[in-house]
């Protein structure tokens, strides 16, 4: 990885270096029409084993949708409540916005960033934790997004992981409690906690610490919420079977749960995801929602972080703390605050290419 995509450190950032002078918002990207949803799913999949077959059955969840996927809108709807929130307790930054796959593209946004004079920024990317796809690749994708630009390129500094940023977990704990709130009282006091996330492959999951810091993050949400019976789950995986990948599935966990009389009731907490975006919409508010109809289990879903105002909050106080240079940092629980500058072998994955399910968002 590039030394422009990392700052020294914490305390150097605002002591020795030069100012940051915009931030960058880093994400997966979507598309927002049907005549864009084929292209998109190619840039997706370029350099990857998948039959044309299984991209058109996916280009197919789309079409449910007009072919639009939430998650541009959602990142527009965060840029604006972060420029309101910087405007007002600072610090001044622009703020521009970039994509792995689909516009605005990063290495279009960079080019815009190095046209305006910007030299030196901080990036924010929507994971709150750690693994290839949801920082290292992020960070290889800036890389060649600079080398694309050639110089002028601007320097590029990380954001640190949140997962048990104070701010994000008691973003988590109050879109949870408002989920338990929908439920009937008859079932909300049995109701069982069912974290999610992406699943991954075993074989990523093995080189990073996503496993670690989800564990803590559901706790940490469930300790804020006062509840004990929770179970952190995943979804959306996108391998085949020989593959191993995180488990187990929420549908697959549901099922089996219902299948041994112990579960009534359920509250669906994706809090590995930071928008409502397809993969929420699809894989929780279609399948397992039906899912829990037909089983007769009562189910409440509650919202990502979104524009919470503690959320929101929270990634002023992230850039705030790179800004000024400080060394203390918030952090709940045992595991302290993620590292600034990610080591050299962070997150080091080699994917296998056999074909896969391509993922939506």
């Amino acid at each position: 990885m590039s030394s422009s995509t990392d700052a020294a450190s914490p305390a150097a950032a605002g002591r020795d270096a030069a100012p940051y002078d915009a931030l960058l918002v880093v994400s997966f990207g979507g598309p927002e029409g049907q005549d864009e949803v084929l292209p998109f799913l190619e840039n997706v999949l370029r350099g990857k084993n998948v039959p044309r077959e299984r991209m058109l059955e996916v280009a197919e969840h789309y079409r449910h949708f007009g072919g639009v996927s939430p998650i541009n809108e959602q990142n527009r709807q965060l840029i604006a409540a972060l420029e309101a929130e910087l405007a007002e307790h600072g610090p001044q930054l622009p703020i521009y916005w970039g994509n792995r796959n689909w516009h605005p593209l990063l290495p279009d946004t960079l080019e815009q960033m190095k046209a305006d004079g910007v030299k030196r920024a901080l990036a924010f990317f929507t994971s709150a934790f750690s693994s290839y796809s949801g920082c290292r690749q992020y960070r290889e994708n800036i890389a060649d997004a600079q080398q694309a630009v050639g110089d002028g390129a601007p320097e590029v500094h990380k954001l640190r992981m949140f997962f048990n940023h104070p701010g994000f977990v008691e973003t988590m704990a109050d879109r949870t409690q408002a989920a338990l709130a929908e439920l009937d009282e008859s079932v909300r006091d049995d109701a069982l906690l069912m974290f999610t996330a992406h699943s991954i492959p075993l074989s990523m999951a093995e080189n990073c610490r996503y496993e670690t810091q989800l564990q803590e993050s559901c706790r940490l949400v469930a300790e804020a919420v006062g509840r004990d019976d929770w179970e952190l789950v995943y979804q959306s995986r996108s391998g085949p079977p020989q593959q191993p990948w995180l488990e187990p599935d929420v549908c697959d966990r549901i099922t089996q749960l219902s299948a041994s009389n112990s579960l009534k009731s359920v509250v669906i907490v994706p809090i590995g995801f930071v928008s409502d975006h397809m993969e929420v919409l699809f894989d929780l508010d279609t399948e397992a929602s039906q899912l829990c109809d037909q089983l007769g289990v009562s189910m409440a879903r509650a919202g990502t972080a979104g524009t919470h105002p503690r959320f929101i909050r929270m990634l002023r106080e992230l850039i705030q703390e790179r800004v000024s240079g400080v060394d203390e940092r918030a952090a709940l629980g045992e595991l302290g605050p993620s590292h600034d500058v990610c080591p050299q072998d962070c997150c080091l994955y080699t994917p296998q290419r056999p074909p896969v399910r391509p993922p939506v968002s």
